[in-house]
């Protein structure tokens, strides 16, 4: 921060400078105090790491004193309007560090077997969240200043939690009993020793931390490592914390990622804002060991049940696929899609189709010779070859009977060319059961019989749907098939006038069909 700042307009003066000064300096001569004392009382016996630790309580001890010489010194202009956003910040970042260290030090008094040392940083501890309480008392109420400050204003207890947090010392000895959490947090704040401390508190837990102090390096990591937790600092170098979340929940790669901001600073509208922008919460610095475990716990939960949801729903859509699936083998697509979209008897009428009947002559008698397990993979085999030449030529399978074969060419799709379609596929077929036949030594031949006409076409059932076809092009074309002959494709004149020319025929003459009377068949020649 630049310039020369002095105290907020109703605490202006000599006078009220020196009261504020003094009362600042108070709690942290007691903070300064006591980490002497305990230094003294742990260089030869505590290991390294826990006096460094105490330095570093005794250091910004000192650093505060520093700040409020300087911002609140006797040689500051009473007159100047501070900047009281951003003096509040720069006043609080030292403290944080206090809280935060003793906090982890009085954590480790029980695995020293130094309980002895808990009270004094106790006291620490409680002297920085008093200093904490006085510099909002000075400065806090003028950073957001309410339209009408009330008379009597309300105790702290009335101001929402999340802003009060830190407010609250809980001794870390009252957290729940539980096992080490669990999962990769990445944790992006400029300040060294607030990294350090969040650090550590979280590895005890259990987490697998990863640090940087920068925006854009931040924003790479998430990027590399998909976390499954971020903790932002609002403010860093870079990128700020809420540009960084922009271009988190902006890119559809990483929104599922959950954000947790940080900050020293109670910024409502900051927080307000972050939150808008899909931060899952807001964590005020310094912090309460049992509210961040907490708040962590309760996103990371949140998030495996988002990624719970996520698995579901993916084995939905695969479950959803498969039935789809299903279900386009008994029906049509587009009569299976407006079968879901609800509708319930479907019924149309084609004016011109080709019905093609087939049929395994000396099946009955094969039957009873080839065991069922056999005889069952047989027909597989077949009907799923015949179900092939299908797609590929363009006809729709309408069902299997037995060992009969059903398919129409121009339903539910118009085709242009359906009667040559359905005479390709009928040659495909025989060839196809020659070489069944010949690797099988079983001589199977087929019998199709082939017609053209109109046709009528829908669902029946309600439980147990089926796509039929109905009229008297359907019967002549099953009539076709059962008078024909062994290895032979016999078509009715109404497929002949259209392929005439275009496919070899043998004329068979006129044959009694049961129940037709006398009928002109012509007998489709291999190409």
């Amino acid at each position: 921060m630049t310039g020369t700042t002095a105290p907020p307009p109703d605490s202006r003066g000599k006078l009220g400078l020196a009261k504020i000064r003094h009362g600042l300096r108070t709690p942290i001569n007691h903070i300064i105090g006591y980490a002497e004392i305990l230094r003294e009382e742990t260089a030869d016996s505590l290991p390294a790491a826990f006096v460094t630790d105490l330095e570093k309580i005794h250091s910004s001890g000192y650093i505060l004193l520093a700040l409020i010489n300087r911002h609140l010194g006797e040689d500051c202009t009473p007159n100047a309007e501070p900047d009281l956003h951003a003096l509040s910040h720069e006043l609080r970042t030292p403290v944080n560090h206090i809280i935060g260290y003793g906090e982890l030090l009085a954590e480790q008094c029980d695995e020293l077997g130094r309980p002895d040392l808990k009270p004094d940083l106790a006291r620490i501890v409680s002297a920085a969240h008093t200093w904490l309480e006085m510099m909002e008392e000075h400065f806090g109420k003028h950073t957001n200043p309410p339209a009408e400050p009330p008379s009597n204003p309300p105790p702290p207890a009335a101001t929402p939690p999340v802003l009060r947090e830190h407010w609250v010392s809980i001794p870390p000895t009252e957290a729940p009993s539980r096992g080490p959490c669990t999962g990769h947090l990445l944790l992006a704040d400029d300040d060294e020793p607030n990294r350090d401390l969040l650090r550590r508190r979280l590895e005890k837990l259990g987490y697998r931390i990863t640090t940087c102090g920068d925006g854009l390096e931040a924003l790479a990591l998430v990027r590399d490592t998909l976390p499954d937790l971020v903790l932002l600092d609002m403010l860093m170098p870079g990128l700020n914390g809420d540009e960084v979340l922009v271009r988190i929940k902006s890119d559809e790669t990483l929104s599922h990622v959950p954000v947790i901001m940080i900050s020293a600073l109670d910024q409502v509208e900051g927080i307000a804002h972050c939150i808008e922008l899909g931060a899952e919460d807001y964590l005020a610095k310094p912090f309460n060991p049992i509210v961040l475990r907490a708040r962590i716990g309760a996103v990371l939960e949140k998030k495996r049940l988002r990624d719970i949801e996520q698995v579901y729903l993916k084995q939905i859509d695969g479950e959803r696929a498969r039935s789809d699936r299903l279900l386009l083998n008994i029906l049509p697509q587009p009569i299976a899609d407006r079968l879901k979209k609800g509708e319930g008897h479907i019924v149309n009428t084609f004016d011109e189709v080709t019905v093609m009947f087939a049929d395994l002559a000396g099946f009955t008698a094969l039957s009873t010779a080839m065991p069922p397990t056999q005889l069952v993979r047989l027909l597989d085999r077949i009907f799923s070859a015949f179900d092939e030449l299908a797609d590929r030529h363009g006809l729709e399978k309408i069902k299997t009977i037995g060992d009969a074969y059903m398919a129409a060419a121009g339903l539910p799709f118009p085709h242009q060319d359906h009667a040559a379609a359905a005479a390709r596929m009928a040659q495909d077929m025989h060839r196809t059961i020659d070489r069944i036949g010949a690797q099988c030594a079983t001589g199977l031949k087929m019998r199709i019989g082939i017609c053209t006409g109109p046709v009528i076409a829908g669902t029946i059932g309600q439980k147990k749907f089926i796509y039929d076809l109905w009229g008297d092009t359907v019967n002549t074309a099953s009539r076709m098939e059962s008078h024909g002959l062994p290895g032979r494709t016999q078509v009715a004149a109404s497929t002949y006038g259209l392929l005439r020319g275009r496919f070899e025929f043998e004329e068979r003459g006129t044959i009694d069909i049961r129940g037709k009377g006398p009928m002109k068949a012509y007998l489709l020649l291999s190409s």
